[in-house]
């Protein structure tokens, strides 16, 4: 699978997202011909190698008429209108409009308004129409299938907007990247725009460190100011696995904790609930703590989604007073159920594949027990049959 990560070390803007896409080997005159289609006209779309802190990259110039532009007012459903009616095609319109969708909400939120109400301020509504539909555009051009971003850096101290002096991040940021991991190093300004902030919560399926990849291009989209880092956006693009592999990949959460003074017979409520919830994997290991203290690490795998929810499962559910977490990359092998007719009955077997070579077949614990009990066999021969039967059904089906 193809798949773009967003490293975000310098925050990002609308424009930068699009300049790191023309860096990566967009062609400048598709991404034109992807916007004309928006039927608008009276804007222009330049790209200029630029460096920042003597790193090279591509600034993305969107220059828009202001005489034919500067007039128009323009709310969510002028927009909506605008894409729908374009001939973009129906993907690229449903990720623009979803992006613009959360754009409207969270500026709707912090004005006290609804998001048919926010107004889309004259030419900078034109920009944020070029930046969206372009980013969307432009990564369905690149072939990307999947979009996953670093944590961003919003920056500090306050920004000029519309409506004043404002804190960085701006309000309506703020409640964008709720929920996503964030983070500052001091540097003074606006890192982070709303735009940018809508385009990658949005468009990426998790934020974290670089997913296993195999990247062949990188790009980097320069921003207009010149700070005390180097003010670029990096993106790499390139597949999931290379052409000796066969296994998936994907990005995880894992949340610890050490508790060394909790009734043991909690644990097995809490590995239960948390496996309900859609925990990935739980699992206990003895540990020594400080003053000989013999204790439990509780280790949760999950989405990276579920953080919060399961970091207020172990503080409600445990004694636990602190609980850390971090992002992982996992490999992983296909995974498919399906029911195999043994002698003593139907059992659920976990199959595992890279490509078309099943690399395990497992039987599901429950199934083998509940058969045992009920025909009062021991365990360990419905076991055996099931593997027997298993080996027969699938040893040349890996579906």
């Amino acid at each position: 699978m193809r798949i773009a990560y967003f490293e975000c070390f310098s925050g990002a803007s609308g424009d930068m997202i699009l300049g790191a896409l023309l860096d990566a080997g967009l062609p400048l005159s598709v991404l034109v011909s992807e916007l004309e289609k928006l039927n608008l006209g009276h804007f222009e779309l330049r790209a200029e190698k630029t460096t920042r802190k003597g790193l090279s990259g591509t600034k993305a110039h969107v220059l828009i008429d202001q005489h034919h532009h500067g007039h128009h007012h323009r709310r969510l459903a002028d927009i909506t209108q605008i894409i729908s009616r374009s001939g973009l095609s129906e993907a690229v319109k449903a990720k623009s409009l979803q992006v613009f969708e959360v754009l409207a909400e969270a500026e709707a939120s912090v004005h006290g308004t609804t998001k048919d109400e926010v107004h889309f301020h004259e030419v900078g509504a034109m920009d944020s129409i070029i930046d969206i539909v372009g980013s969307v555009a432009g990564l369905a051009a690149l072939g990307v299938e999947s979009v996953f971003c670093s944590p961003l850096h919003v920056g500090c101290g306050t920004v000029q907007c519309a409506h004043g002096i404002l804190p960085v991040p701006a309000p309506a940021t703020a409640k964008l990247v709720l929920g996503k991991p964030v983070y500052s190093t001091g540097v003074p300004g606006e890192l982070l725009t709303p735009t940018a902030a809508a385009l990658l919560t949005v468009l990426a399926s998790g934020f974290g460190p670089m997913p296993f990849m195999v990247p062949y291009e990188v790009g980097h989209g320069a921003g207009s100011r010149d700070l005390e880092i180097p003010n670029l956006l990096r993106v790499f693009i390139g597949d999931t696995e290379n052409q000796s592999s066969e296994l998936g990949s994907e990005i995880v959460a894992i949340l610890e904790t050490n508790i060394d003074d909790m009734n043991p017979q909690v644990y097995d409520h809490l590995v239960e609930k948390a496996l309900g919830m859609g925990a990935l994997d739980v699992f206990l290991l003895p540990i020594q703590m400080k003053k000989n203290r013999p204790a439990t690490l509780v280790t949760i795998m999950c989405p990276i989604d579920l953080v919060k929810a399961f970091s207020d499962l172990l503080m409600r559910e445990t004694t636990t007073i602190g609980v850390r977490w971090r992002v992982e990359n996992r490999i992983k092998a296909t995974r498919s159920i399906k029911e195999i007719r043994t002698k003593y009955g139907l059992i659920r077997f976990k199959i595992a594949c890279a490509g078309d070579e099943i690399t395990n077949i497992h039987p599901e614990y429950e199934d083998c027990k509940r058969l045992a009990m009920e025909q009062d066999i021991p365990l360990k021969k419905v076991l055996e049959e099931a593997h027997f039967a298993a080996l027969n059904a699938l040893r040349d089906d890996c579906s």
